[in-house]
C-alpha cells in the first residue's frame, strides 16, 4: 500500500550525494513530521543488503550457540521484543565488521535518512538502538503499539529506521504503521477502552511491503505492529534498523535495542556521519574502529 510522498509512505530515493542527502533530508523531515512515519526506497544497495542479511543470520545462529554454551547472557546478544516466538531482536556489533560500516555508511549518510534526523534533532543526535528484527514463519501478529509514550510539552523522543535485507511481501509479516497516530490527541483516544478499538479500526494503515534496501522511518510514538510471518515458502524477514533520540532526552520510555557496550559510548550523530565519511574515502574510521575494539 502506497501513497504519494505527501501522504508519507511514497516511494522516494536519493542520488547519494551528501549535498542532496541534506537538502533532501530537510523537505522529508516535514512530511515525517507531519505523518510520523516515510518510505525511502534504495537506501541499500542490494549487494550491501544481501551482504548484511548474510552476515546478520551467521551473527543469529553463533550468539544462540554463545548463550547456550553459556559464553554469554542472552541481554548481551538479544533485546526485548514483543511475541517472542519464532521473533527476535539480535543486537549488532559496531565496528567488528566492514558489511555493517558499509551498509550504515550506505543508509544513513548516502540516503536522506541522516539529514532527516539532523534536521529535526541536530548532530548531536545520540545513536539509540542498532540492532535486527527477524521474524521467522510462525511469528504471530503483534499488539498494536508505540515505542515510547506521548508526554505533553515534549516533542519527538526518536526516530527508528527499519530496512528491509529482503523483498518483505504480505505473507511475511510486514510492520503495520498508523499514521498520524505519534499526537496527544491519538494517545489519549488509544488509552482509552471506550475508544481504542475505534482509532485502531478507522485509522488507513501503511503496511511496510518494502523492496529489497528500502526503509521505513517512523517517530516512536507513532502507533505499529508486526504482523504474522505465515511465508508458505518458508522466508524469514529481516529488519536492519538503528534510531536516533533526541539529545536532550534522558530515558525514552522503553529499553533500547543495543549492544550494551555501544549504548554506553551515546555515540553523537555528527560525530559517527564525519566518520562515514572517512570510511567512503577510503581513510580509515577512528570512531568506528574504537567502537570495535570495546565490542564483547
Amino acid at each position: 500500500m502506497n501513497c504519494g510522498k505527501a501522504g508519507g509512505f511514497g516511494k522516494a530515493s536519493s542520488n547519494g550525494t551528501k549535498a542532496s542527502s541534506k537538502l533532501e533530508g530537510k523537505s522529508y523531515a516535514k512530511i515525517l513530521k507531519k505523518e510520523g512515519v516515510l518510505r525511502l526506497d534504495n537506501v541499500l544497495s542490494p549487494t550491501t543488503a544481501d551482504a548484511l542479511r548474510t552476515y546478520l543470520y551467521n551473527l543469529r545462529t553463533q550468539s544462540e550457540q554463545d548463550v547456550a554454551d553459556g559464553k554469554v547472557q542472552p541481554i548481551e546478544r538479544y533485546a526485548h521484543v514483543l511475541l517472542k516466538h519464532n521473533r527476535c531482536d539480535l543486537t549488532i556489533p559496531l565496528g567488528t565488521e566492514e558489511i555493517v560500516t558499509k551498509a550504515l555508511n550506505e543508509s544513513l549518510r548516502k540516503s536522506p535518512v541522516g539529514g532527516i534526523v539532523e534536521s529535526i534533532f541536530g548532530d548531536g543526535a545520540i545513536l539509540h538502538e542498532f540492532s535486527c528484527l527477524m521474524s521467522d514463519v510462525g511469528s504471530q501478529r503483534q499488539v498494536i503499539h508505540p515505542d515510547t509514550p506521548f508526554v505533553d510539552g515534549k516533542g519527538p523522543v526518536l526516530y527508528t529506521c527499519f530496512i528491509a535485507l529482503q523483498d518483505v511481501t504480505m505473507d511475511m509479516g510486514p510492520t503495520t504503521w498508523l499514521p498520524r497516530t505519534h499526537t496527544r490527541e491519538a494517545h489519549a483516544a488509544f488509552k482509552d477502552p471506550f475508544t481504542k478499538d475505534e482509532i485502531v479500526s478507522n485509522t488507513p494503515a501503511k503496511l511496510g511491503l518494502l523492496p529489497k534496501g528500502s526503509c521505513g522511518i517512523f517517530d516512536s510514538r507513532l502507533l505499529h505492529c508486526g504482523t504474522a510471518n505465515r511465508s508458505n515458502e518458508g522466508k524469514s524477514r529481516a529488519l536492519f534498523y538503528f534510531s536516533f533520540k533526541n539529545a536532550e532526552v534522558g530515558y525514552t520510555g522503553n529499553p533500547a535495542s543495543i549492544r550494551l557496550e555501544l549504548g554506553a559510548e551515546n555515540v553523537p550523530l555528527g560525530k559517527l556521519m564525519s566518520d562515514l565519511e572517512s570510511f567512503e574515502r577510503g581513510e580509515g574510521c577512528p570512531l568506528i574502529d574504537e567502537l570495535g575494539r570495546k565490542m564483547r
